[in-house]
């Protein structure tokens, strides 16, 4: 009976080994993945530059918290002049951005072609976005890059008529009025020549 036991107990052994070894990869792995998650996340935190964002793209691009790096990096690119490397970033982001984000890539797209001077493409960009999300945080954001796109396509009257109706649809949203003012003003100052 001994000689039995002794045999099963050695038959199980492989058994046993392959079961602890999965269980520690399995935790390994979840270890791996959470501190990578952790880092992901403190270098959204942390990173400012555009090289320390490349970097951090570079290095969690693929983890959750990558979307909202590969944000940064296109709204730094953008304050950095950098317009066709902005460009390139809202258009890798466009259907992948992070939750509560996914109207910023289309906006972004949209005042990068502007900042470029592709005014036709801007227009339509902010026209095409205003329209199919209207009630989105960005919409105000959207109808004011269209006044902009206009007077960029030297159309000032228009312009200037499009922000007048924009300002009557946002009456009373203190903030929205003085927005629309600025742009407003904006198009009054505007002229080809020192584009």
């Amino acid at each position: 009976m001994n000689e039995e036991l002794v045999k099963e107990l050695k038959g199980m052994i492989p058994w046993v080994v392959a079961a602890a070894l999965a269980v520690g990869c399995y935790h390994g792995v979840k270890g791996y993945l959470a501190k990578r998650a952790v880092d992901a996340s403190e270098a959204v935190v942390n990173a400012y530059t555009v090289e320390e964002l490349e970097e951090a793209v570079g290095r969690f691009g693929g983890v959750p918290a990558g979307g909202a790096l590969r944000l940064r990096l296109a709204k730094k690119y953008f304050d950095s002049m950098r317009y066709d490397d902005a460009l390139k970033a809202y258009d890798e982001l466009a259907g992948s951005a992070p939750d509560g984000f996914e109207d910023v890539p289309p906006v972004g797209r949209a005042q990068c072609l502007e900042a470029l001077g592709r005014g036709e493409e801007a227009l339509k960009a902010y026209e095409a976005f205003a329209e199919a999300r209207p009630g989105s945080y960005l919409a105000l954001t959207a109808r004011l890059g269209a006044v902009r796109a206009t007077a960029l396509l030297g159309d000032k009257a228009k312009a200037l008529e499009m922000a007048g109706e924009l300002k009557k649809s946002v009456a009373g949203d203190e903030l929205s009025v003085a927005r629309v003012n600025a742009v407003e003003d904006c198009v009054k100052r505007y002229s080809a020549a020192a584009k």
